[in-house]
């Protein structure tokens, strides 16, 4: 019965992990692609602050998934999981 619920939990975790990264990919894209949009139309500047916020959020989103990747990592070093064991 624990080993089961061992694996639910690592189940859940996997999902919280991906819903993070997913979230820290997508929010700035919106949000800075959406920016650039608007201003793209308030300057009659098509497509210029449209894609400096595409770029920009990738740039960030790439900042925020190496974070949350180190503090995965750095948890599991703690934890004392060993990534290349999948029993």
């Amino acid at each position: 019965m624990k080993k089961e619920n061992k694996e639910k939990s690592v189940v859940w975790q996997s999902i919280s992990i991906a819903m993070q990264l997913g979230y820290a990919i997508a929010l700035p894209l919106v949000i800075f692609a959406i920016a650039g949009r608007i201003l793209d139309k308030q300057y009659d500047s098509s497509p210029i602050f449209l894609l400096t916020g595409v770029v920009l959020s990738l740039i960030i989103s790439s900042i925020l998934v190496f974070i949350k990747i180190q503090r995965i990592v750095k948890e599991m070093d703690r934890e004392g999981h060993d990534p290349s064991d999948h029993n």
